[in-house]
């Protein structure tokens, strides 16, 4: 009983305790003339004082493994690295002020359309500076399944590597060199018609030999105009189908003069239109002679390769045929070189009778050369 009544006043004289204690310091501190307050303020004014000094000596804090260890004080930022500082500092934006900025993005307006919202801006005046942009129709991008054949773009580099190892009788006995070099361009425009006309079903060297008597007859449209047929047909022998290609040449040349001044035509339609000369001869003339790709010229070269490659969703007879499935599908910028380039590979390897085909970079993914080099075994 003794020990709780004396615990108990103890228990609440505590506080009493520290009240005395707190009032003694803040008397203590009034007399002095130093109170809590001030010395806070002190305290805080010579921290200050020591940042503004350490301001002037601020390292980055890459720097802390290298200097920490010295004794002179050095102070670090722990705010911004270098490359931070390095970017706060960089010049300032040549971008309007922002208030500018809001301004032109007000002249903007949203509108809502279900769930779309379409933003309307103003038109943006134009710059007589601007160079003036021609903007073609993009082709439609063909896909893999738009190919007869996966592979046939490693066809062609193949054929492109041998046309390059192995020469053909078409790169120096073609229609295109036939043409007299030394004539005025009128003139070479039609001899090059002339061969084109005489190279059907025709090989190169005939071709070549036969327009070579020709024109050491002065060929032009007048003077084969004025030429006897039985003339002009011993010139020809021994060119294929000799007599129908002179009586071709004759009504061809009498056109010339009538209608174009000895000139050949420069349209595909026209050129049709004068005997003896079909489809291809007209694409390669316009390809030729007026320099311009109307078309793939198609002959029995181009036509056999392209079957035996499977470039053609559906095997053809015709060469016209075959033609009309090439350029559905082959990119236009090789229609140029598809005729000169299997002409050649046509005319050394992939031969009519008996192909080369162990000779051929696409005997493995040929699908006609399996056959071929089984027959051969």
């Amino acid at each position: 009983m003794y020990f709780k009544m004396t615990l108990v006043p103890f228990f609440f004289a505590a506080p009493r305790m520290v009240q005395r204690q707190c009032r003694a310091m803040t008397s203590q501190s009034v007399s002095g003339k130093t109170t809590l307050s001030s010395r806070l303020a002190k305290q805080i004014k010579v921290t200050k004082t020591k940042a503004t000094t350490a301001k002037q000596e601020l390292w980055d804090i890459e720097d802390l493994h290298s200097v920490a260890a010295t004794t002179a004080p050095r102070y670090f930022s722990p705010v911004q690295t270098r490359k931070q500082r390095q970017v706060n500092t960089l010049p300032k934006s040549n971008l309007p002020a922002k208030k500018a900025r809001q301004d032109e993005v007000s002249k903007t307006s949203k509108i809502k359309i279900g769930t779309a919202t379409i933003i309307k801006c103003e038109l943006v005046p134009p710059n007589e500076t601007m160079l003036e942009l021609k903007v073609e129709e993009a082709a439609a991008v063909k896909t893999e399944q738009d190919f007869p054949n996966a592979n046939w773009l490693q066809h062609l580099e193949n054929i492109r590597l041998m046309r390059c190892e192995k020469p053909a009788p078409v790169d120096t006995l073609g229609c295109h060199q036939c043409a007299d070099q030394n004539a005025n361009e009128k003139t070479q425009r039609f001899h090059k018609l002339v061969a084109l006309m005489l190279s059907s079903q025709t090989k190169d060297e005939t071709t070549f030999e036969a327009m070579k008597r020709l024109k050491a007859q002065t060929l032009t449209p007048a003077s084969i105009q004025g030429m006897p047929a039985v003339e002009l047909e011993r010139l020809l022998h021994p060119v294929s189908f000799y007599k129908n290609k002179a009586k071709y040449l004759k009504q061809t040349s009498q056109i010339l003069v009538d209608k174009y001044n000895e000139d050949i035509p420069d349209n595909i339609q026209e050129l049709l239109k004068l005997p003896g000369v079909g489809p291809k001869m007209a694409h390669i003339c316009m390809a030729t002679a007026w320099n311009k790709i109307t078309g793939i010229g198609v002959d029995t070269h181009v036509h056999r390769i392209a079957n035996r490659l499977a470039w053609l969703k559906k095997s053809t007879k015709e060469p016209e045929q075959t033609r009309v499935q090439l350029e559905s599908w082959l990119p236009r910028p090789l229609w140029s070189e598809v005729n000169h380039l299997l002409v050649g590979f046509g005319q050394t390897i992939c031969t009519p009778v008996r192909p080369n085909c162990s000779e051929c970079l696409n005997r493995h993914i040929c699908p006609a050369s399996a056959s071929v080099l089984a027959k051969k075994k």
